[in-house]
């Protein structure tokens, strides 16, 4: 009886478990597609598990169309679909060309392989592709590399040109769960920078809450990255009208008004004469105050403080775009004593200062010796010896009280700690901690005397950290902020080359912005780093700092200043955008890489890299991905790089022996 009991009981946890997979859904792919060694299929690279109603069903992906996937037929033919039926659900003809980027929808026959739903299709592999470069870039994310190397019942790393594949597609077939809530179809969506799951849903006419659970995502954490599927269950097949077209260039400014007849110009001479002697009037007494009130307050400053007329900041600090040169402003001579104006400036940022210490000039002069040659770092920084603890010392002019403001209320690791200041003779002085390796330009620009080239690791993880500092800028400080500044020489490294984001004498907050876009007339940065909307209308928001990012990017893959090159007409930006529209880019990004790296990086990672960083650098803000978005990929791209670095070192060290 006990037998019979227990066989029953294992009859019934039989079927309970049976039944849980039948209502189970599909987990997301995460980041696990990066890494083509791996092969735990929790997170579904191998494909979406047969756990449907049925074991064949009609399924739909989105595609981007790209050269040369641009027309019905050459899409039709990559995805071995019906040409037919893809022009009839996009509304086009059989032999339509769509535009670059263009949204999509081909319709496959999704069915069982083994334990994964997919549908195949054949490819013919060209000279520079990889496993990871026909899933990723081909297919942009709708098949994994391991899904083809596990079709292909292979880990062989390299494939020959000519070869001909199968592609497992990443496609699904509704659980019962869902087709008792009128799911009929799924669709695989390969997702892209700025897309939420509330967004694709609503562009589907999906129900957020069901997207989320057909993918395993919950709504306390529904992130997902750029370039992996993403499955939207649908009540019925998705329409042209659904598919997200590219937007159109800017308009043409308007022609200027053609000249008046003369009848009518004569009509309207004495209108514009009253006109404009009337503004000329308003201006000279708009000039007028203004100069009246600057000279009033300039004399009652001047009588309290004369060193209240200060100079801009240093040259090693911003460059004045207007007419190239450095503001320059000469001080009156001190009629105070130092320590007098030195407390009535500390006093009146007390509330500022709270949290910092304030040093006396005496201090910082036995910490450096008096401000020794032997000290000297760089422009008007100077390293110190503080209670045993090397410090950062830099000397500057000006307003530094919005400085103080922001880095007395901030904490995190990647952006420079600011641990003191000093006011002595007009001059301010601001203790900083101590990176020991100094700025990222001494490391990327050619130095031969540098004593060691960073790793493509190190380079990784060095992109990483400022995105990390800039995206807490961004989203977690009250109110955000935007650097503004941001270049290799503004990026320090300290012992274990983890980056710290230094200077932020431009940085500027976002309070009172109209959403994330704020104007100003006074363009002030660096020459090189400036992004094209800032530059040519003064427009700021965090996307400033994204292209900022992406100029820091390319001088960290190429090796090269951007400054100096484009004095020598050679625009690394445009250099890059042609590599990676060639058919071969990852064999020509060879050639653009950092020489002294010696061909030791990974590929495929490389190739992933540089079009991060050509997003970063387009002319539209609204397009650059968000630093969320960038740390989520460049995340995915350090872990895949350790462990690509770990298992270099294990065949050197085997090879070795």
């Amino acid at each position: 009886m006990g037998f019979l009991q227990s066989l029953i009981l294992l009859c019934i946890l039989s079927l309970i478990s049976s039944s849980s997979v039948i209502l189970a859904q599909q987990p997301y792919v995460g980041q696990a597609n990066l890494d083509c060694g791996n092969t735990d299929n929790s997170t579904s690279v191998f494909g979406y598990s047969c756990n449907g109603v049925n074991t064949t069903c009609q399924s739909y992906l989105i595609f981007r169309s790209q050269p040369p996937y641009y027309t019905v037929p050459s899409i039709a033919a990559l995805f071995g679909s019906d040409a037919s039926q893809l022009a009839q659900i996009n509304s086009v003809s059989k032999t339509a060309t769509f535009e670059t980027n263009k949204e999509v929808i081909v319709p496959v026959n999704c069915s069982c392989s083994g334990q994964y739903y997919q549908a195949n299709t054949s490819y013919i592999v060209e000279s520079s592709d990889t496993y990871f470069l026909i899933a990723n870039n081909t297919f942009q994310g709708l098949s994994t590399c391991q899904a083809i190397q596990n079709q292909s019942n292979t880990l062989a790393k390299f494939i020959y040109a000519g070869q001909r594949i199968t592609i497992p597609l990443r496609c699904a077939c509704p659980t019962k769960n869902q087709s008792d809530a009128s799911i009929k179809y799924l669709l695989s969506y390969t997702t892209t920078w700025g897309d939420t799951v509330s967004s694709i849903s609503v562009q589907f006419g999906a129900d957020i809450m069901e997207t989320l659970g057909a993918n395993e995502l919950s709504e306390t954490a529904p992130n997902i990255n750029p370039f992996t599927t993403l499955l939207v269950p649908l009540q019925n097949p998705p329409s042209s009208t659904q598919t997200l077209t590219p937007p159109p260039p800017p308009p043409s400014p308007p022609p200027p008004p053609s000249s008046a007849s003369p009848s009518k110009g004569s009509n309207k001479t004495w209108v514009y004469i009253v006109i404009a002697v009337a503004a000329m009037i308003g201006i000279m007494l708009v000039v007028f105050l203004i100069a009246f009130f600057l000279f009033f307050r300039k004399r009652r400053r001047s009588d309290a403080d004369p060193n209240m007329l200060i100079s801009k900041r240093s040259k090693d600090d911003a460059i004045l775009i207007s007419d190239s040169t450095f503001e320059s402003y000469q001080k009156p001579p001190l009629d105070k004593k130092s320590e007098d104006v030195s407390l009535e400036f500390l006093a009146g940022i007390a509330d500022i200062a709270q949290s910092i210490k304030v040093y006396k000039f005496e201090e910082l002069q036995l910490a450096t010796e008096n401000f020794s040659p032997k000290c000297w770092i760089n422009g008007s920084v100077y390293r110190g010896t503080i209670n045993g603890d090397l410090a950062a010392i830099k000397k500057i002019n000006g307003d530094v009280s919005k400085e103080i403001n922001l880095l007395s209320k901030i904490s995190h690791i990647n952006i420079i700690r600011l641990s003191g200041i000093c006011f002595s003779e007009g001059n301010w002085y601001f203790v900083y901690e101590y990176a020991m390796n100094g700025p990222l330009s001494y490391w990327i620009r050619g130095n031969m005397s540098r004593p060691k080239v960073l790793s493509w690791t190190q380079r990784v993880q060095i992109a990483l950290d400022v995105a990390m500092g800039l995206n807490y800028l961004h989203s977690y400080t009250n109110p955000s902020h935007v650097h503004k500044d941001i270049k290799s020489s503004n990026i320090l490294l300290d012992s274990d080359f983890r980056a710290k984001i230094a200077n932020f004498g431009l940085a500027r907050s976002t309070e009172g912005n109209e959403g994330d876009f704020a104007l100003t007339k006074h363009i002030v940065g660096t020459k090189g780093y400036m992004a094209p909307e800032y530059l040519e209308n003064g427009l700021v928001s965090p996307k400033l700092d994204v292209y900022s990012f992406g100029v820091m990017m390319l001088e960290l893959i190429s090796g090269k200043d951007v400054v100096s090159s484009q004095a020598e007409d050679l625009y690394l930006l445009d250099v890059l955008i042609a590599i990676l529209h060639e058919e071969n880019a990852e064999e020509k990004l060879g050639g653009f890489i950092d020489p002294s790296l010696e061909a030791s990086y990974p590929l495929d990672l490389a190739l992933s890299l540089a079009r991060l960083t050509e997003s970063c650098l387009r002319k539209d803000p609204a397009s650059r991905p968000g630093m969320d978005e960038i740390v989520q990929f460049l995340s995915g791209i350090v872990d895949t790089s350790l462990t690509w670095e770990s298992s270099l070192m294990g065949s050197q060290i085997f090879s070795s022996s």
